[in-house]
């Protein structure tokens, strides 16, 4: 019989696995960045609410608290967003090469929050990622939009995990998430509303689109959200992390089998992605060998 330790993380992985191919649904899905976005935040709310209301946990909370999340919901749309348009506009490689670099990003953004100071081997670990980063723009310059939605997205989706770290201190995870991405859907519709975009065409979705659409607010968003939080019982955070950090590898091997031609890269571009991502790895040791030091 395998432990709870191994079950859990073979469990990771497989989230990690379902996470990488988030990028790949996102290529597969024919709408718009917006629209997808607020599709996907839409039917998660919805299934995280069953969840909710299946384990019978209370969504009363104080007003203040819930602006809070609803406001944080805003960031993570707009991570959704731009991590989206700049597939739609480059490929799954290049993004998911350029999201890599969110790790880095909440090494900066964390000191100026909990006004902790700033780490020489971070700093130093940064500039590899800028290295990796000039390569990929030098010889993927056509894909020049991709990359800066890319890096955008990054730097939100590093400014949400530090903002959700006080959050989970006083809260349960599966709560946040229902009032966040309640929060992006409410924040989005406004916005919608404002440009007219909320008309006839809008709400005409393939059939296609809405199994893909299904999957990625499902399995991809409310599943893997509440499955990544059940792990935390009996892995260490080190090994979450370091297990995370190969999303990126999933994704664009899966990128590579199923568009084939359209997401072959040239050699200087994998080395440029491979020291982005051997960096984040190596910082991810770095810090776990400094915490039990």
């Amino acid at each position: 019989m395998l432990s709870d330790n191994t079950k859990s993380y073979i469990k990771l992985n497989w989230i990690v696995f379902i996470w990488g191919f988030t990028a790949i649904l996102g290529r597969l899905i024919t709408l718009d960045a917006l629209p997808l976005v607020w599709y996907r935040m839409l039917f998660a709310v919805f299934f995280i609410f069953l969840y909710n209301k299946y384990t019978k946990t209370s969504l009363k909370f104080p007003k203040k608290v819930i602006l809070k999340f609803l406001v944080a919901g805003l960031v993570i749309a707009l991570h959704w967003f731009t991590f989206f348009r700049a597939i739609k506009v480059s490929n799954v490689s290049i993004t998911l090469a350029c999201l890599s670099t969110g790790a880095f990003f909440a090494s900066i953004i964390e000191p100026i929050f909990f006004k902790k100071k700033i780490i020489w081997y971070e700093i130093f670990f940064g500039l590899l990622v800028v290295v990796g980063l000039s390569i990929i723009f030098n010889v993927e310059g056509k894909y020049s939009e991709g990359i800066i939605l890319a890096l955008i997205s990054a730097f939100l989706s590093a400014s949400f995990a530090v903002i959700n770290s006080r959050f989970v201190v006083n809260y349960e995870p599966k709560v946040i998430s229902f009032y966040e991405l309640l929060g992006g859907v409410l924040f989005f519709s406004l916005f919608l509303l404002g440009s007219s975009s909320f008309n006839a065409s809008f709400f005409q979705i393939t059939l296609n689109d809405f199994m893909y659409l299904l999957i990625l607010s499902s399995v991809c968003t409310a599943y893997a959200f509440i499955a990544s939080t059940s792990v935390m019982k009996y892995l260490s955070p080190y090994t979450v992390m370091l297990t995370i950090n190969l999303e990126p590898i999933y994704g664009i091997l899966l990128a590579v089998l199923i568009f084939k031609d359209k997401e072959h890269m040239s050699p200087t571009f994998y080395l440029g992605a491979f020291i982005i991502l051997l960096t984040v790895i190596l910082n991810a040791v770095v810090k776990a060998k400094y915490k039990t030091t």
